[in-house]
């Protein structure tokens, strides 16, 4: 049995997080997978993975030889690539996963392009802002907004940051009054976006220290459209990223306040497994999208108070 086989095998399954998830993927028998990894848990006699009736995971063990594997993989498909000339055009499907609001206003114009570009590329793009599992659901590649970590078995690869500015209609701001401080908005109907970790807390630090305020209102959603179309009507007082509201803000329809607090650091990453940081196409559109987005293009004319 050969021992490179019965290595990839066994990055697959822990990939994967199952047998038979690493057969689908490999167009294998379960048995065969299988039969790879007993092997080469014999040959080095430790045990490499936990099995349960659930979900297969790698032992202490396990993780520190898949690490090292990844790796050889990864030096191996350079040392292809090199030897068979890896200047041909990239090719082939891209499965990428966006978030919503993201996705249609700053990926899709850039996509159009992208394909212009690279003609032998057919793109596959989804757009949600629900948690994608970037293995068992199949994607080359995630584009993700949030605060910079990373994540064991993947790549996080930053491409642009993302401000997030506090910012209300002149109509609200001219009926109930502009918050001075940040404990201030306790006072008034706050928009909250609905798939923070925080729920209804806004955390801000300025120049007096870190805040963090239990805000309330009449809407709360996972849609940045639909909160910035609330503001604008007067609503209430939303805290999204410039990328969101920068339009409005360029045109006076929503005014920034509280201008010298921010919250904390977003960034947009390209997130991708280790094993396919070398694959020509993912390569070629996360370098696409970095310098398309950096400097963020829809910073252009938003005011930076401070």
């Amino acid at each position: 049995m050969n021992k490179l086989e019965s290595i990839s095998t066994f990055v697959h399954v822990v990939e994967a997080g199952g047998f038979a998830a690493a057969a689908r993927k490999m167009s294998l028998s379960r048995s065969a997978v299988n039969k790879h990894v007993l092997k080469l848990e014999e040959d080095l006699g430790v045990q490499l993975l936990s099995r349960s009736t659930r979900r297969v995971r790698p032992t202490p063990t396990g993780q520190a030889f898949y690490e090292r594997c990844v790796g050889l993989l990864a030096d191996l498909e350079e040392a292809e690539r090199a030897a068979s000339d890896a200047q041909e055009a990239p090719k082939g499907i891209l499965k990428v996963n966006g978030p919503m609001s993201f996705g249609v206003r700053q990926l899709a114009p850039l996509v159009s392009e992208f394909l212009s570009i690279y003609p032998d590329i057919e793109m596959q793009l989804t757009l949600t802002d629900r948690f994608v599992d970037l293995v068992e659901e199949g994607y080359d590649l995630l584009i993700r907004i949030s605060e910079p970590r990373e994540q064991n078995g993947l790549i996080t690869e930053p491409i642009a940051d993302v401000r997030r500015v506090i910012c209300a209609a002149p109509s609200y701001l001219r009926q109930v009054g502009r918050p001075d401080h940040p404990r201030d908005l306790t006072e008034h109907r706050c928009l909250n976006y609905g798939h923070l970790r925080t729920g209804t807390t806004w955390r801000l630090s300025g120049p007096d220290g870190e805040f963090a305020v239990n805000v309330k209102g009449p809407l709360c959603s996972n849609n940045a459209e639909t909160l910035e179309a609330a503001a604008i009507q007067g609503l209430g007082i939303v805290k999204l990223p410039t990328f969101a509201v920068g339009k409005a803000l360029r045109s006076g329809a929503l005014e920034q306040v509280l201008p010298g607090y921010n919250g904390p650091q977003l960034v947009v990453s390209a997130v991708y497994l280790t094993h396919r940081q070398l694959s020509a196409k993912v390569r070629t559109f996360v370098r696409f999208l970095r310098q398309r987005l950096a400097p963020a293009p829809w910073e252009e004319g938003v005011p930076k108070k401070t």
